[in-house]
């Protein structure tokens, strides 16, 4: 019966026959034309009925006997969860996946078994580094995220909308996403302190340069794309180890804005791209992605000549060439954005047999970070959130008890593991595969900045990209300044030589130490 339940909270947009997700702008009106009449007696949260004068009136009436305003002002004080400190404003929707292609010679887990099969999927875009408040078109990395509902539990797949990250070493992440953050004394954003860490950290500089080309302002979250970042070790039907990285490619193609363009748009629709979705999705239009993996054997890893699991470099698509899985379809919008997008909680953690995970040391971190951050902001019971519950296939723990929801809190079975009263036991695998042991060096990225200016940037976009450079670095001080052109001078003469030009080309716009 849960299971059922469940399902039904994910896919029950789908039955409405008025298609009441036409414009977001018209929802009320839609719910009313298809609701006709009240749904029912306004309760308590105990159930107990309310009287038409409790909820109208408490002038000269004892507050404390109010049931309704006992309920209600408590209850808004505490509505606000804590906000994600990354990935706090977005959108999302439900839908499926479903594999067009078979590639059970690279990987064999049960959602990729047979072409055609269908899995349910949920999705949350969203912007990375800023608060809930922001405008949607803010110059900013974009997460894509992906929960799939499987027979064999929830594999979830965090991507982003850049090919590669911006670092490799989990140490640096603390303190990169504060430099994005607010001056803690102004309250402000501050460049100075972006600026600070990119030049002292330059292997940050190939993730900053896409920010900054014309891929670091999607169209919308219909055309952009998503990159899990990390080269999963996978197991194949032959039981042998295979490497991949995932793509997911927008159907719609990938289109971006221009700074002044996404200006624009900010000043008259600061959730443009949230509208968007939401309308594409009630309109049938149905978003879709591919998803393909780029494949290497452990012969290829050994010979590639670079680290192919460092996340701050792309695997040349020359070389490995994407093999398309199948296609992501959101055909469903959320009823209840609170219950199903905000308490969507996607962990890079959350694996199932034959995907064993990325296996470098960034990859290590989200898995204890990503959780915590779910443990912080929904209790430890946040994968009994209807929404995150692996509806397809049965649960069967010893955790027990903490915050709401419990749900049934595994009802009168054992709770200690082991037992000798036929509590879950663990199975059993045939062949246990272990996450291969790498070793991480210095990273090197400039080789792969060069590449992408030189040989992938047309004229145009090699110009707006310096323009948006140097947008954010006539605000630092000039000592940033330079030590920002020293630093692109040494990835690439050109790119470094136009962006101290267009700095200090008039001195009188430069900001004085």
């Amino acid at each position: 019966m849960l299971k059922i339940l469940v399902f039904l909270v994910v896919a029950v947009a789908a039955d409405r026959p008025d298609r009441r997700q036409y414009d977001p702008g018209q929802q009320l009106s839609y719910y009313k034309n298809f609701t006709k009449c009240p749904i029912g007696t306004l309760t308590t949260t105990f159930g107990a009925p309310i009287e038409y004068v409790d909820a109208t009136v408490t002038l000269n009436r004892p507050l404390i006997r109010n049931p309704y305003i006992m309920d209600e002002l408590p209850h808004l004080v505490r509505e606000r969860i804590p906000e994600r400190v990354v990935h706090a404003k977005g959108a999302g929707g439900f839908g499926y996946f479903e594999v067009t292609n078979d590639i059970t010679h690279i990987c064999d887990a049960k959602l990729f078994s047979a072409v055609g099969k269908k899995t349910p999927i949920a999705i949350r875009f969203s912007l990375v580094t800023l608060e809930k408040a922001v405008q949607d078109t803010t110059r900013d990395i974009r997460g894509f995220a992906v929960k799939f509902y499987t027979e064999e539990g929830n594999l979830d797949l965090v991507a982003l909308n850049i090919e590669a990250f911006v670092f490799r070493d989990p140490v640096m992440f603390a303190g990169f996403v504060r430099s994005l953050k607010r001056n803690p004394a102004t309250n402000l954003r501050d460049f100075n302190m972006f600026w600070d860490f990119v030049t002292l950290r330059p292997e940050t500089v190939l993730g900053i340069i896409t920010l900054f080309s014309d891929l670091g302002i999607p169209a919308s979250y219909r055309n952009m794309p998503g990159f899990p970042i990390h080269t999963y070790e996978v197991i194949n039907k032959s039981n042998q180890k295979r490497f991949v990285r995932f793509h997911f490619t927008p159907d719609a193609g990938i289109k971006n804005l221009f700074t002044e363009q996404a200006r624009n748009i900010a000043g008259q629709d600061p959730d443009y791209h949230s509208r968007d979705l939401y309308r594409a999705i009630g309109n049938g239009e149905c978003p879709s992605w591919t998803l393909s993996v780029q494949v290497l054997t452990p012969e290829d890893v050994k010979n590639a000549g670079f680290d192919v699991f460092d996340v701050t470099r792309f695997l040349p698509h020359d070389k490995y060439p994407l093999i398309p899985v199948g296609k992501l379809v959101l055909n469903k919008n959320p009823i209840n954005f609170f219950a199903e997008i905000e308490q969507l909680a996607l962990c890079p953690s959350n694996l199932v047999p034959k995907i064993l995970g990325g296996v470098d040391k960034m990859f290590e971190s989200r898995i204890f970070s990503y959780r915590d951050a779910q443990f912080y902001r929904l209790g430890v019971n946040f994968n009994k959130i209807s929404v995150n519950t692996p509806f397809q296939t049965e649960v069967f723990t010893y955790t027990r008890d903490g915050r709401a929801p419990v749900k049934d809190n595994g009802r009168d079975a054992p709770v200690y593991y082991p037992n000798s009263f036929n509590g879950p036991v663990p199975y059993r695998a045939k062949k246990r595969q272990e996450i291969t042991q790498i070793y991480e060096g210095p990273s090197n990225n400039f080789d792969q900045v060069r590449e992408v200016f030189d040989n992938q940037m047309s004229e145009e976009e090699r110009t707006r990209l310096i323009e948006n450079i140097v947008g954010t670095l006539r605000l630092v001080l000039r000592v940033l300044q330079e030590r920002a052109v020293k630093m692109f001078k040494s990835i690439h003469s050109e790119l470094g030589e136009r962006i101290e030009l267009a700095l200090f080309g008039n001195r009188t716009t430069t900001c004085k130490n």
